[in-house]
């Protein structure tokens, strides 16, 4: 079923419309929320609160990439429970992808933090659009995505010493352009 009629089922306030999304992007959900999570059954939730959010706010929304809204959803959905769980505890899958960006990520800590935000947000969207693709997709498969080097590394064929290269390679390019661009990092 194509997206937009997947978001027609939701105008329309048809239950159908959470089945096929969850046949539609039902995998994709749950590999996003579990690479950040790590479990199984947060994953399963936040892929249901996933779809609950979905039920709620389409309408008024009517997103053109369901997909893309969907991946944002759960995303924040996990992250914010993995916060929630790890509030007093160190937790190594989100901690390692975290620090590996951290450095190339300004300081939020200023008056000016929602323009900011807003203006950092249109420059890494920009970023991304000039990288070549497969490093945009790389880029947004790590970073975004939360997927684990040595999946990456079986899918592209490479050796781990390559691709750890590659995103470094990538992080300093950001981290060029940041500077560049006047953000203190």
């Amino acid at each position: 079923m194509e997206d937009s009629q997947i978001v027609d089922l939701y105008w329309r306030r048809e239950e159908a419309a959470i089945s096929a999304t969850a046949r539609k992007y039902g995998t994709f959900c749950h590999r996003i929320s579990r690479n950040i999570l790590s479990a199984e059954e947060d994953a399963e939730e936040c892929v249901n609160d996933t779809y609950i959010h979905a039920w709620n706010s389409i309408p008024p929304q009517r997103p053109n990439r369901l997909g893309a809204y969907l991946g944002r959803v759960v995303r924040n959905l996990s992250i914010n429970l993995w916060h929630k769980n790890h509030a007093q505890k160190r937790y190594s899958g989100i901690e390692a992808l975290l620090s590996e960006i951290e450095e190339c990520i300004p300081s939020r800590q200023t008056v000016e933090h929602k323009v900011e935000e807003i203006e950092l947000t249109g420059f890494l969207n920009a970023w991304l659009a000039s990288l070549p693709r497969d490093d945009r997709i790389l880029f947004l498969r790590r970073y975004w995505y939360g997927e684990a080097l040595n999946t990456l590394e079986q899918e592209l064929g490479v050796s781990h010493g390559k691709l750890a290269k590659r995103m470094y390679r990538l992080r300093a390019e950001l981290r060029e352009a940041l500077e560049k661009e006047g953000y203190s990092l």
